[in-house]
């Protein structure tokens, strides 16, 4: 069954981008790799050869996976986003009932997170524990640390 995800433009763009690059360029560099290292002699005891197969192995499946993220990626009219409550795109700010400090984070695809652009995978803890919250509504979180409460601040897109 497939599982579909929701993207921006931008992310759908540079997924294919990365795919184009992996499937021409990426395989062009695994076959120079592959024919160097087998000018090199005895295919049973060269370990370079060896090194290279294993290496084209694993960009091939590479190659498959990302074939399946962008056959199932789904572009999100960002302009149709709810921001009566959190969703993926939102951006979320929340503020730790303890200490008081106020942080910003963007629900975004697994595949697009990244924590120092404040950008947090939907399927996070922290994600799973925000979504379909309101402004003013608490939501706890486990995270490694314990388990953290949160007051939604604003929702925007």
């Amino acid at each position: 069954m497939a599982k579909f995800q929701y993207y921006t433009v931008e992310a759908v763009e540079k997924l294919k981008a990365e795919l184009h690059h992996l499937k021409f360029q990426g395989r062009q560099d695994m076959a120079k790799q592959i024919a160097e290292a087998r000018d090199k002699g005895d295919l049973s005891e060269n370990a370079e050869y060896d090194a290279a197969k294993d290496a084209q192995g694993l960009l091939e499946l590479k190659i498959s996976k990302l074939e399946v993220v962008v056959a199932n990626a789904r572009v999100l009219d960002e302009s149709t986003i709810d921001t009566s409550k959190v969703s993926i795109y939102s951006i979320v700010q929340i503020k730790n009932t303890k200490n008081a400090m106020v942080v910003t984070y963007t629900i975004v695809s697994e595949e697009e997170a990244d924590l120092r652009a404040g950008k947090i995978s939907a399927t996070s803890p922290f994600g799973k524990g925000l979504l379909g919250k309101k402004v003013g509504d608490l939501a706890e979180i486990q995270a490694p640390a314990g388990k953290l409460e949160f007051e939604i601040m604003s929702i925007t897109r």
